[in-house]
């Protein structure tokens, strides 16, 4: 994918779509309807982000309030920003992840006016860059790069132009969102040269700063009150009662068209590290245009791993120019997605503040339960480097801390997230371990997985045989099972027995009459949302519910078909009208990630064709281009990851290194997996499809001109390239049919037995 086939603002307003039809009308949406984007400059995988700050939910920018259901409500009736803020979350609805530290503010007379809402115009973005025009006449430009924030201000002629950098603002202008910073210290240091930090959370930012503003003052100020020749400010116990605006600013009378540029390098480990930091990304004498260029560069890398070639052209075809604009809405939605996937976790090798190991350290890993089954393996995929070392801080994470994170921010102590899952980081290890993947200590890790399994909720799952909420009693007995592929791994066989056997108590989470999960508390949806998630076992979960056809007439139950049209909720909708959504035991349809593998469980129970036509319908209805173009919180890519694995025609069964197969989007696809290996996705019998279409069914394949009958491919398949041939058709063949994907059923011993 290109830059240019990257539109930031997708999911930045609420969820904008035409009208459902068919299946997917009969889904429900009970999450916020809307992506919780943002527009800001990012960097892939980087520890820094920068965005317009209006102080709205969730990630500074924007128009809207908090909202845990429904459409959102608005807390400003139109663009505004009151300057440029860093560190974004992306796409979450999580609550305290706030940031937005260090604001800096471009104004035109007195520090009185500080704070004030600019309207905002004249947005521009793309990856690695954000601009807008404020109504004082002021155009801002920002650039990231891995550490640090490049700033360029063009100013209107004004006797009393000035750059104010604010280090006591964070978090959001809504109740409780405020963040306000333990300690700080900033230090004018030098014309043009300053630096400081503060204590967030619990967390130390450092910064150092670099300002060209020839001819203008550098000055330190609090309460909105000039320090002339003031050089220091230091702060050892602010409270919320005792907080006042702090900070430096740069003045001076602007000529028309002036342009001042900041340049900011971060750091979690001191001033010194930052002042690095900056010069590794800005090199002496460098500035906006070579950071801007630099990061518009790894972008570029990073989204060309994947290439789509457009449908074929009919010249005689009555609609051609509207297919064209149909097949550029499609590779926007998909280019976008690509990009949403690869902004978070924020990598920052070196940079824990926690502990004193200079190893690899992640933050906004927000959260796992969002990310493991989609976002996690797309980043394995294309950047196997990055996805271990991941793995790596997760385990150093769980050495210094105690436990592996369910989320994990810049702050001090884990965000465990315990309600919504366990075991989520042995999925993503599993993986890495049963591909082979060079750089972690398998035996250093296989000991913290069996610790942490042993853990909250997983003290009742030993001692009772299932734990509550009930959807923890399948995590942990997954967790177990892909506990047992890393003692296999390492060689201890003994581990790996115990495991398995302990991974069979994934029956335990069932009520034997009715084929669901037994009646429970769930985090977000019903039981139905949880029902259908594929495990291990997969053929055992089929014969527990009666065998293929009673395992697919609830699979059709719970996706619609057959059902009345829904009406999704508005704004504020009560607790009448939620119950009710809930009781119909739907498909969340895109808009939350509890069921997000469900369609491919009909595959198991050999009806690929059903996956086709859910997948085709959340596809190509339930994502579009434009600022309200996603259904749901994008929850740090792990929506848009959902996009990017289906359009490619597959979707990736977390901790089982296995993908499943289905019809592409695309008549070919060309992904790059590092150095001379390539996986060329082609079509045949290839037609446009679309939001109007019928999706198309798989007739055959074949993998390297062999006839490929599974409707799966192993990770080693997979990351060994080569070319996928894809016949399709219109009507389901019996590809796939036959076929079923592996499943790993394993006795209980003796011991654990009594225990079910």
């Amino acid at each position: 994918m290109k830059l240019a086939d990257v539109d930031p603002f997708i999911g930045t307003q609420p969820a904008d779509l035409p009208e459902p039809r068919g299946i997917a009308a009969s889904w429900w949406w009970p999450k916020p309807q809307i992506g919780n984007t943002h527009p800001g400059a990012t960097f892939p995988l980087g520890m820094v982000s920068a965005c317009a700050y209006s102080g709205a939910y969730p990630t500074g920018y924007g128009e809207y309030d908090l909202a845990t259901e429904g459409v959102p409500p608005r807390l400003r009736d139109r663009p505004v920003a009151s300057g440029i803020t860093h560190f974004q979350q992306s796409g979450t609805g999580a609550i305290r992840k706030y940031y937005n530290y260090v604001r800096v503010t471009p104004m035109l007379g007195s520090l009185d006016a500080l704070g004030e809402q600019w309207d905002v115009s004249d947005e521009v973005a793309a990856p690695g860059f954000y601009a807008c025009t404020l109504s004082s006449g002021i155009r801002c430009e920002v650039t990231v790069g891995p550490r640090s924030a490049v700033h360029r201000y063009t100013f209107p002629k004004h006797r009393d132009a000035r750059l104010v950098v604010d280090l006591s603002l964070g978090g959001l202008d809504i109740p409780y969102g405020a963040t306000v910073p333990l300690r700080a210290h900033l230090e004018s240091t030098a014309p043009g040269h300053a630096e400081g930090e503060i204590v967030v959370e619990g967390a130390p930012l450092a910064m150092r700063m670099e300002a060209d503003a020839p001819g203008w003052r550098q000055l330190l100020w609090y309460d909105r009150r000039l320090m002339p020749g003031g050089k220091r400010l230091d702060f050892d116990a602010i409270r919320p009662t005792t907080l006042r605006p702090f900070g430096l600013m740069w003045a001076g009378p602007a000529a028309a068209g002036q342009t001042i540029e900041l340049r900011i390098g971060f750091s979690l480990r001191g001033v010194e590290r930052a002042a690095r930091n900056l010069r590794a990304d800005c090199p002496e004498g460098s500035g906006f245009a070579h950071r801007r260029t630099a990061t518009q560069l790894a972008w570029t890398e990073h989204l060309g791993a994947i290439r789509l070639s457009d449908p074929p052209e009919h010249p005689r075809e009555p609609d051609r120019e509207a297919r064209k604009a149909e097949t550029r809405e499609r590779r926007t939605v998909f280019g976008t997605a690509l990009y949403h996937s690869l902004i978070k976790p924020s990598l920052a090798m070196g940079e824990s503040p926690f502990w004193p190991s200079e190893g690899p350290f992640v933050y906004d890993l927000c959260t796992m339960w969002d990310i493991y089954r989609t976002q996690l393996p797309l980043l394995t995929l294309l950047r196997p480097d990055r996805a271990v070392e991941l793995g790596n801080a997760l385990v150093t994470i769980c050495e210094e801390e105690g436990n592996f994170p369910i989320g994990y921010r810049m702050a001090k102590g884990s965000d465990r997230f315990a309600r919504q899952a366990s075991a989520l980081a042995h999925t993503f290890l599993s993986d890495l371990c049963l591909a082979g993947f060079e750089g972690i200590d398998w035996d250093w890790a296989l000991v913290h997985m069996l610790s942490d399994l042993r853990r909250t909720y997983g003290e009742d799952f030993l001692t009772h045989g299932r734990a509550e909420p009930i959807t923890h009693t399948l995590d942990i007995a997954f967790g177990y099972w892909c506990t047992a592929q890393v003692a296999a791994a390492v060689g201890d066989r003994r581990v790996r027995e115990e495991c398995l056997a302990l991974a069979g108590r994934w029956r335990n989470a069932f009520d034997l009459d009715t084929g669901l999960l037994r009646d429970s508390t769930f985090y977000e949806g019903t039981k139905y949302n949880y029902s259908f998630r594929i495990g291990h076992d997969m053929a055992g979960r089929i014969a527990l519910a009666g065998g293929d056809e009673a395992f697919v007439g609830m699979l059709d139950r719970f996706f619609g078909f057959g059902a009345a049209p829904v009406r999704q909720p508005g704004v504020g909708p009560g607790d009448v009208e939620m119950e009710g959504g809930y009781a119909l035991g739907r498909f969340e349809g895109l808009n939350n990630e509890p069921d997000m593998d469900a369609p491919w469980a009909y595959t198991y129970a050999g009806r690929p064709d059903r996956t086709a036509e859910i997948v085709h319908a959340a596809l190509h209805q339930m994502f579009g281009t434009g600022p309200g173009g996603l259904p749901g919180n994008d929850d740090s890519g792990g929506l848009s990851s959902w996009v990017v694995w289906a359009s490619l025609g597959m979707f990736p069964v977390a901790g089982q290194d296995l993908v499943l197969l289905n019809a592409p989007a695309w008549p070919e696809a060309r992904i790059d997996l590092g150095g001379e290996s390539e996986l060329v996705v082609q079509t045949t019998g290839f037609r446009r499809v679309g939001r109007d279409a019928a999706p198309q069914y798989v007739q055959g394949m074949r993998l390297d001109g062999r006839p490929h009958h599974a409707p799966w491919l192993s990770g080693a398949q997979l990351r060994a390239g080569g070319v996928l041939e894809v016949d399709l058709g219109d009507e389901p063949g019996d590809w796939g049919r036959e076929s079923r994907p592996p499943s790993h059923p394993h006795e209980a011993s003796p011991s654990s037995r009594s225990l079910r």
